[in-house]
């Protein structure tokens, strides 16, 4: 919050600020801007500053006390428009104060950096507001100066004392009078002597009609590099129009708040591509650049190579199902003891005898219904876990039809009837397991492809809890990721699913096992049900929208080919 206290210098207190080494993050020295500007070529013309403020003899607009001096330091634009830099605290009662709060802005050679500074007299009742939040309009006017950035870095002492100005009306006119200085110190920041390293991705767009670049795909983040390499991205033929469409690709530098820094960018088509590539030749990125009123294509020393290039005919999902290749449903329950007595209402087993489906029959048939269409024989392996079968220990994988010899049941409506009578025939226990209905599923994938069959198996898992078994789930998902196979979650009830969201590696991490394994890739989809409850998008649509993608990442990484 903005109400805190010091003594600095003298029993001035200070509010709304901190020291400098506890500088708002807004303030702090940017690392991106250094190392970006650094890779465009421009060494030593680039430099982070850090801005620090005194004031002496500031004008006293308190009646019982001296003014309460509070600093904003604005950026002029070419367009005269004021950009604001940042506010220091609020130095207590004082007129000539030394401000805590520093300020970071990048010295550009080439251009007039001109700044202004505004000091105001924060009123009393405002001490407790934090300085951003301010309405200046509400504070008393003490004074403004006016500078250039390079004057300042220029001086022997890196400091410029500057006349404040303010407008003072009498009798019908108006006169600037000074009143108090304002002395400005600048200092070159470590971090823009220092060389670390960038995080730097590309982004490819194609160029629409009316100019605008819409993207396509882009790469993966290459953490702290100034030589990267990416994986191959893929593009096909309909995505970017033609192979002599023009493509935009920009470099970025990332950022964690997703404000990503432009390194710079190159326009080519897939020709030109192509080339660049046979020639072995690098293309020298460019970066547009304010020049008065217009920008200028600056071109960098930064490259970019092409080390690979290859046409292939990319086989569609719809490819494979005309040429033969089946998916197989699979369905697993959770029969653990939180999901409360099926015989009450209140719980996720209940069987409404009005027939209303419950949240596990709803998912069922709503995947099931789905996927059976692509099922040739719609036989459908069926397990529970997570139950004790009558006269039996707790089991974590058991088949849902009762038998002890085979798991299938006879399309979803043998789901169906198999989960009822399962409700009826075992007491519900505990703990969540997956690892063995992981497993189970696994091992008939494993079969079918040693069979050479050209199946791909689909394991829809329903459950209401957090699993127990976390890392024996993340070793049993990370060996079924080389097999012919995806897993649908499905989170039903109120349960925290934030260990399920672990598993499905959407935001880019693949999971890895116990051994230092990593999934070659992600094979799970997970969807809480009361995310998708009421909403526009159905169970289905959330669980099965990665589905031909991972389907197809399976048949291209190991060059299968659908059948003529």
């Amino acid at each position: 919050m903005g109400n805190c206290f010091s003594d600095e210098l003298g029993g001035r207190a200070a509010v709304g600020g901190t020291s400098a080494s506890h500088n708002n993050p807004t303030n702090a020295p940017n690392d991106a801007v250094d190392h970006f500007l650094h890779s465009r070529g421009y060494h030593g013309l680039f430099s982070q500053i850090e801005l620090s403020y005194s004031a002496s003899d500031l004008r006293d607009r308190d009646l019982l006390s001296k003014s309460d001096p509070l600093l904003v330091a604005y950026a002029k634009g070419r367009d005269g428009m004021l950009e604001e830099l940042g506010r220091t605290e609020v130095v207590l009662n004082s007129l000539n104060p030394t401000w805590i709060t520093k300020h970071n802005i990048t010295h550009q050679f080439e251009i007039v950096q001109t700044l202004v500074f505004r000091v105001y007299d924060v009123d009393t009742q405002f001490h407790n507001v934090e300085v951003k939040m301010l309405k200046l309009d509400e504070q008393q006017f003490l004074g403004e100066a006016t500078g250039v950035l390079s004057e300042i870095v220029t001086k022997s002492n890196r400091s410029l004392t500057l006349d404040l100005v303010y407008r003072e009306e009498s009798s019908g006119s108006v006169r600037l009078r000074n009143h108090g200085k304002l002395t400005v110190h600048a200092e070159e920041c470590i971090n823009s002597k220092t060389t670390t390293e960038m995080d730097p991705f590309l982004v490819i767009s194609k160029v629409v009609e009316n100019g605008i670049p819409i993207p396509v795909c882009k790469t993966e983040v290459m953490k702290n590099e100034l030589k990267p390499t990416w994986k191959p991205v893929y593009l096909n033929i309909q995505q970017v129009g033609s192979k002599d469409s023009p493509l935009v690709i920009e470099c970025f530098n990332f950022n964690s708040n997703g404000k990503h820094d432009l390194i710079g960018k190159v326009q080519k088509s897939l020709a030109d591509l192509e080339k660049l590539h046979s020639s072995e030749q690098g293309e020298s990125l460019f970066l547009p650049t304010p020049v008065g009123h217009n920008y200028h294509n600056k071109v960098l020393k930064s490259q970019l190579f092409v080390e690979k290039y290859y046409e292939s005919i990319q086989h569609t999902f719809l490819d494979y199902l005309a040429g033969g290749c089946a998916l197989n449903f699979m369905a697993a329950i959770d029969f653990t003891a939180s999901n409360g007595n099926p015989r009450l209402p209140d719980s996720l087993h209940y069987i409404d005898p009005s027939g209303r489906p419950n949240a596990y029959q709803r998912a069922i048939i709503e995947v099931g219904e789905v996927l059976q269409f692509y099922d040739a024989d719609k036989r459908f392996p069926a397990w529970g876990f997570g139950a004790r079968p009558i006269d039996g220990p707790v089991s974590h994988c058991f088949n849902l039809n009762g038998s002890s010899h085979h798991c299938e049941v006879e399309g979803i409506q043998g789901i169906m009837m198999a989960y009822t009578s399962a409700l009826l025939n075992v007491s519900l226990a505990g703990p969540t397991l997956f690892g063995p209905v992981i497993g189970n599923a696994a091992l008939i994938a494993s079969q079918s492809l040693a069979n050479g069959g050209r199946k791909y198996f689909v394991l829809l898992i329903i459950t209401d809890g957090v699993v127990t078994d976390l890392q024996e789930t993340k070793d049993a998902l990370v060996k079924a990721s080389d097999l012919p196979l995806s897993i649908l979650i499905v989170g039903v009830g109120g349960a925290d699913f934030k260990e399920m969201e672990i598993l499905d590696a959407d935001k880019g991490e693949r999971l890895e096992s116990s051994t230092g394994r990593v999934a070659s890739r992600d094979i799970v989809q997970f969807v809480p049900l009361r995310d998708v409850q009421g909403g526009q998008i159905s169970v289905v649509q959330a669980l099965l929208a990665e589905l031909p993608t991972q389907f197809l990442t399976y048949m291209r990484t190991r060059d299968i080919q659908p059948n003529p």
